[in-house]
């Protein structure tokens, strides 16, 4: 537990939620309705989660 990094994953999950809102509020901009912008936000967090866990444990396996 000496060397486990916290602010990765506090970091993840601030990420996934702010693109999660910038998408909900882009859709409803672009006339979509609340539960389809909601939807496509979801599927918009999830991928950017996944990138930057890729991006993470990239440069960790470098080192």
């Amino acid at each position: 537990m000496r060397n486990y990094n916290f602010m990765s994953p506090i970091l993840l999950v601030v990420v996934a939620l702010i693109v999660r809102g910038l998408v909900t509020n882009l859709g409803v901009l672009f006339g979509l309705t609340q539960e389809v912008a909601s939807n496509i936000a979801m599927i918009a967090m999830i991928i950017a989660a996944l990138i930057m866990f890729n991006r993470m444990t990239k440069a960790r396996r470098k080192k």
